[in-house]
């Protein structure tokens, strides 16, 4: 484990969540279109919308892959030609940090971890899964958010901040959760980088439609973040002939070069292009576990688009895109071409521990930092993740 001088904070961290995460709160009239457990060739799967979902190969999690275990084929290691299959290796039984939060607390504590955002695992696959179904969808996440608040809760010893799940597909239930999740002191939420799907039509999420609730963010302070999961992607792979379904660690390579970087710069230029930072100046966003890639392909796209057409933004948008927006980058990423675009203000440690395509322990992610200061190391692996979880309210 690295020697710090400081404690850390991991801006991505994990649960796995309990098999009844979802079921647990659930209004029973709403547990067929939303989630249930079957019986499955004497397999226990998970079924969502009547479906079995393939999201997560083993959604009870029991057993489950080492932490880190793929660390050395995501950095491009994987000399050998090692299967992602093989590069597993053993799993073992599920740990009780996984999910107990004192378990984990103890756990931060041999960690150096003073501090973490916490997101789902099966959660960030489930709203494509439950589409076009908005009343079900609305209905799985209400029931998963009250979980999450009981298990785990949404500012848990100062240490332990969970990100519940906001949906935008009937904007008067967004509103009433977010309003919810505030009471219960939440101090980021956590949201899919995709458009609205709805069974009227689609809408960019920075639609004016959306500002009550945009104004409601800005004004409580909260820290928006957009995590990797399944954003939908997949039923545009499907026209090169991909297939839509989203399943974790099985890509192509066409889904590996196309799927993960082009969600978060559709994001992030919608909200750029579609003006919600100018209307609401106190809107942070985080884009976590996406990688950094897009970063300098939309960064390009900016300074061209407002090279062409400057009277079409309110500023450059690279600036409104450095004030407002914090990046995770994976650790495999050039974190150093990121500090030289972005500086060290919006850059943000995230080990994606205990998953098995992150880091083995949260403290290594200082390898990234060789070329970094002391100063900008506090920053991305410490004060800029403790500055999201401050409400800043207007």
């Amino acid at each position: 484990m690295a020697t710090l001088d400081f404690k850390l904070f991991d801006g991505d961290n994990h649960y796995y969540e309990a098999e009844d995460a979802f079921t647990r709160h659930m209004d029973r009239r709403m547990q067929q279109r939303c989630m249930q457990w079957a019986e499955v060739n004497g397999r226990k799967n998970l079924l969502v919308a009547g479906k079995v979902n393939r999201f997560i190969p083993n959604p009870t999690f029991d057993p489950v892959a080492k932490p880190g275990c793929l660390d050395d084929y995501y950095q491009g290691k994987n000399e050998g030609g090692a299967s992602i299959k093989e590069a597993f290796g053993d799993l073992e039984p599920i740990r009780p940090e996984y999910r107990d939060r004192d378990a984990r607390i103890r756990v931060m504590d041999e960690q150096g971890v003073e501090g973490a955002l916490f997101f789902p695992t099966l959660g960030v696959g489930m709203e494509e899964a439950l589409y076009p179904d908005g009343e079900a969808i609305h209905a799985a996440f209400k029931a998963f958010n009250r979980w999450l608040d009981e298990d785990w809760g949404f500012a848990y010893q100062e240490r332990i901040f969970s990100a519940p799940y906001l949906s935008l597909v009937d904007l008067d239930e967004a509103i009433a959760e977010l309003e919810w999740v505030l009471s219960r002191d939440a101090r980021v939420i956590v949201m899919r980088s995709a458009p609205v799907r709805t069974a009227s039509g689609n809408r960019s999420p920075a639609d004016p439609y959306y500002d009550p609730f945009w104004a409601r963010v800005n004004e409580a302070g909260i820290t928006v973040a957009y995590h990797g999961g399944d954003a939908g992607y997949g039923r545009y792979l499907e026209d090169w002939g991909e297939g839509g379904e989203v399943q974790s660690f099985k890509v192509t390579p066409m889904k590996s070069l196309c799927g993960s970087s082009r969600s978060p710069f559709d994001m992030m230029a919608a909200l750029i292009c579609h003006g919600v930072f100018h209307r609401f100046p106190n809107v942070r966003v985080a884009s976590i576990e996406m990688g950094s890639h897009w970063v300098f392909w939309l960064i390009q796209s900016f300074q061209r688009t407002y090279g062409m057409d400057p009277g079409s933004f309110q500023e450059d948008p690279l600036e409104t895109f450095k004030r407002h927006v914090t990046i995770s980058p994976f650790h495999e990423d050039n974190v150093d071409g990121l500090k030289e675009l972005m500086g060290t203000d919006r850059l943000l440690m995230g080990s994606d521990w205990p998953h098995a395509e992150g880091l083995p322990l949260p403290s290594d992610y200082i390898r990234e930092l060789k070329n970094f200061q002391s100063d900008e190391i506090r920053a991305v692996m410490r004060d800029n993740g403790l500055a999201l979880v401050q409400r800043r309210p207007v």
